[in-house]
């Protein structure tokens, strides 16, 4: 068994914010499991629950999970008419949202006052700023991960995820990067670069893309054996239960069963057994 810790792991969840039902599992993870970070929507429906919550779990850390995807904006749609709908939805067409981010300067503008508005609401909140990532990863887009890091370093970010999943690691574990998700492992090493510019705790490796909403626990016992060397996000999306917004949403995917492996008691004794050191975002500065 290693004894350097020179494996190190943050569990954490998104989606903190979505639904009532999100938000009592992510404090259930913290509470009863091995949970010690969530990612907040700051103008998701249950917002305002999960900061309660979050008041409660004085050791829960908590950073902003931007949404300029799929999910509500902030300012209302007449402030950015170009990014949402008449209902201030973003849309879910991530390439062409991709484009015209790039390449409107008027959605570029919106796009900055839309992401400026929620870290000042996640400031609002009073809940202390851990760390900054984005809903289906909008920031390993250029301009979004130059805004979301600019913009965070005025409201006291220190950390930021890089959606780096290793290759090799999950072809090991039978889930091979498809093309497209080894093209997206390229830009994260422009990411990377800005985060690295800014002074920003990174993390070296994510784990819970290729299983995106199907963390169980025998997969993440599988992958705690076989975690790199260095800092690794393990993200989840747990729920204590089904609701309408997350089966329109995430239909497929195992909300309840990454809750149950959240609070596995399986987990703790196989870092244990590995010497891979539990931490966070805050201890790795």
């Amino acid at each position: 068994m290693a004894s350097d810790y020179s494996r190190r792991a943050i569990f954490s969840a998104d989606d903190f914010g979505l639904s009532l039902a999100v938000n009592e599992g992510i404090e259930r993870a913290h509470r009863e499991g091995i949970l010690s970070t969530a990612s907040l929507m700051v103008a998701g429906d249950a917002a305002a629950d999960a900061i309660r919550r979050a008041k409660r779990l004085p050791d829960l850390r908590v950073g902003l999970h931007l949404v300029v995807i799929e999910g509500p904006a902030v300012l209302s749609p007449e402030v950015i008419p170009d990014l949402v709908d008449v209902y201030g939805q973003f849309p879910s067409e991530q390439f062409a949202l991709g484009r015209r981010y790039a390449f409107s300067p008027a959605t570029r503008q919106q796009l900055a006052a839309e992401i400026a508005a929620q870290y000042r609401a996640f400031a609002a909140s009073g809940l202390t700023l851990d760390h900054a990532n984005a809903h289906k990863h909008m920031h390993m887009h250029p301009l979004v991960g130059r805004l979301l890091i600019e913009t965070g370093l005025a409201h006291g970010l220190r950390a930021l995820r890089i959606p780096a999943e290793p290759a090799a690691v999950m072809a090991e574990l039978g889930a091979p990067l498809t093309a497209g998700a080894r093209a997206l492992l390229g830009w994260t090493r422009l990411l990377r670069a800005q985060a690295r510019r800014a002074g920003l705790v990174a993390n070296d490796h994510v784990f819970g893309l290729a299983w995106s909403g199907h963390m169980t626990t025998a997969r993440v016992l599988r992958l705690i054996s076989r975690l790199p060397p260095g800092l690794s996000e393990i993200y989840f999306h747990p729920a204590a239960g089904r609701d309408p917004l997350l089966d329109r949403l995430m239909p497929d995917y195992e909300h309840e069963a990454e809750l149950a492996a959240l609070l596995s008691p399986r987990l703790p004794a196989a870092l244990e057994r590995e010497g891979v050191l539990r931490t966070t975002y805050a201890a790795s500065r």
